[in-house]
């Protein structure tokens, strides 16, 4: 029984471990904590000039570079798929530091070694972090429904769908690298997920099965500065042409997502990063080709006014209704999400 079970866990190679292993792998050997913002700042500067003169025109405050050289919190996922939430709870009471708002089955945590517990391995919980619980919990997609995970690697947001929809229906989890559908597949099946199929297409490929899902999901690639607190190489790695070569991507899979979505349905377009070029701008170009409308996210969340102009452009007053969260706002990643509807 001992060799079954070992067996067991070191064949659901857990990706999130392995990502939480590595969270400060490429940070400077700096201590950050002793720094003021500007000092913090200046020290951007040295890993990446380009990208502190960008964000001057995004969010230039204190709080912002404070929080962005700051560790992030560790959070997880009670996979209610597995087991009862209170029989996790008594488990890990001396783990739980306290309750996420926004989901009632999501936890910040005092240990930052939990992913190596049995209940991890096991996929009872889920290491997830706490602002990525938000694009699942805004698109409420209900049991027995079709649902289309455009870009579903890892498959943290895959798996707490399968779980908002009790196991009932069907989700297509797509993502267009085989590596990361292997890392998804070993994530769908140590959670216990049984309603996805899983494809490998480029999203945009969706766009020709117009009107048959319910829901979509697209938690369009990006270029990752909500994820600097992680892993500094998302910093050293940013670049302006790589956010505008990706705006142009996320609008081509906004629009092939949306296509594919059937009248009265629902559309998250989320994104971990705070560029308005692939932020606002994409949802702005939604709403120029298409009768797509926002609807207000209604959520225990701190989040900032989008913006309704950038660099000379104004972008539709409905932009107002998205969430745009920076990482000081819940000492989260940062995060930009939009719930789109499709009208009949």
């Amino acid at each position: 029984m001992f060799l079954w079970l070992k067996l067991l866990v070191s064949f659901f190679v857990p990706y999130s471990e392995k990502m939480l292993a590595n969270n400060n792998m490429n940070k400077e050997r700096i201590d950050w904590e002793k720094l003021s913002p500007r000092e913090i700042k200046a020290e951007f500067a040295k890993i990446n000039r380009k990208f502190v003169e960008r964000y001057e025109l995004i969010d230039d405050s204190d709080q912002f570079y404070s929080y962005l050289a700051k560790p992030i919190r560790t959070s997880i996922r009670i996979n209610t798929l597995k087991i009862d939430p209170g029989c996790v709870l008594r488990r890990l009471k001396d783990k739980i530091d306290k309750e996420i708002p926004w989901f009632e089955f999501g936890f910040f945590v005092k240990d930052k070694e939990i992913g190596k517990t049995i209940e991890h391995k096991l996929g009872l919980i889920f290491l997830q972090e706490a602002a990525s619980m938000i694009p699942p919990v805004v698109l409420d997609p209900k049991p027995g429904s079709k649902v289309l995970d455009i870009a579903a690697a890892p498959g943290a947001k895959t798996t707490q769908i399968a779980q908002l929809m009790q196991n009932d229906g069907c989700i297509i989890a797509n993502d267009v690298k085989v590596d990361r559908v292997n890392i998804l597949i070993s994530n769908l099946q140590k959670c216990g997920v049984l309603i996805a199929k899983v494809t490998l297409k480029d999203g945009r490929f969706f766009g020709r099965f117009e009107n048959k899902f319910d829901y979509v999901l697209i938690d369009a690639p990006c270029s990752n500065v909500g994820m600097i607190r992680k892993n500094f190489k998302y910093l050293k790695i940013w670049s302006m042409r790589d956010v505008k070569a990706l705006s142009r991507l996320q609008k081509e899979l906004l629009l092939a997502g949306y296509k594919s979505l059937r009248p009265g349905g629902t559309l998250v377009y989320s994104t971990c990063t705070l560029d308005p070029l692939e932020n606002e701008e994409v949802v702005n170009f939604l709403l120029e080709k298409t009768n797509a409308e926002l609807e207000e996210i209604d959520i225990k969340v701190k989040s900032r006014r989008p913006f309704t102009k950038f660099e000379g452009k104004e972008y539709f007053k409905e932009i107002k209704k998205c969430l745009r969260i920076h990482p000081q706002d819940n000492d989260t990643e940062g995060f930009f999400i939009a719930k789109i509807v499709k009208n009949y």
